[in-house]
């Protein structure tokens, strides 16, 4: 399973006030369907209408469906990164309109800085799942598809495909367990099998085997 990553370029900025008390949002088109992206890429609505009623149940229903600032490279939400709580997803035609509350952590008040500063910022959506290449040139996305958030907060949500595969989707995922582990079994091994020299080996396959129990 791949990880996936879909930008947004623009979001409205929304500024509320209660009991005195101003929050500030972020609102618009966090995730489209039925259209092939600047990636090259197609998410049937079906899949993903299934998608965004999980995880309105298990994440937005329940207050922990929060985003990152900037670009992680893996499906988890890393707490020290976290920007911004998504409080509604609503579906508009193919689209699923998001709403997302700035919180104050650190990360939280790097954005709300830039967003009062003018600074034009983007979201990006971030999920795991499996892509099928089609005789028309795009390609599609799975039936396992899985949404990890709606919604990161990025600067250069017009970044090039190059930079976002090359990035983001260089590294495959898998269930193990109910937690998501990096497949890097298969990539510890090609990494032994180039030490064709036994002494080489001898002297790398322990430090291999290391790297490997580390990253579980």
């Amino acid at each position: 399973m791949k990880l996936i990553r879909e930008e947004i370029e623009k979001v409205e900025v929304i500024t509320e006030t209660k009991n005195g008390k101003k929050t500030l949002y972020i609102q618009g088109p966090f995730l489209q369907t039925e259209q092939q992206n600047r990636n090259g890429r197609v998410y049937r609505r079906n899949v993903m209408e299934r998608e965004v009623k999980r995880y309105t149940n298990e994440h937005i229903s329940k207050g922990r469906a929060l985003g990152e600032l900037g670009h992680p490279d893996g499906p988890t939400i890393n707490l020290d990164r976290v920007s911004h709580k998504i409080v509604s997803l609503e579906q508009k035609g193919n689209d699923f309109i998001g709403k997302a509350q700035i919180l104050s952590t650190p990360m939280g008040k790097i954005a709300e800085s830039l967003l009062k500063e003018g600074v034009c910022l983007g979201v990006s959506s971030r999920g795991i799942g499996s892509l099928r290449p089609t005789k028309e040139g795009y390609s599609e996305v799975g039936e396992d598809f899985m949404l990890a958030t709606a919604a990161d907060i990025v600067a250069d949500p017009s970044a090039p495909d190059a930079f976002v595969q090359g990035i983001m989707e260089g590294k495959e995922w898998v269930w193990e367990g109910g937690i998501l582990r990096e497949q890097i079994a298969s990539k510890t091994a090609k990494r032994i099998n180039t030490l064709v020299d036994q002494r080489a080996l001898d002297e790398h396959k322990l430090g291999l085997f290391n790297d490997f129990l580390n990253s579980l």
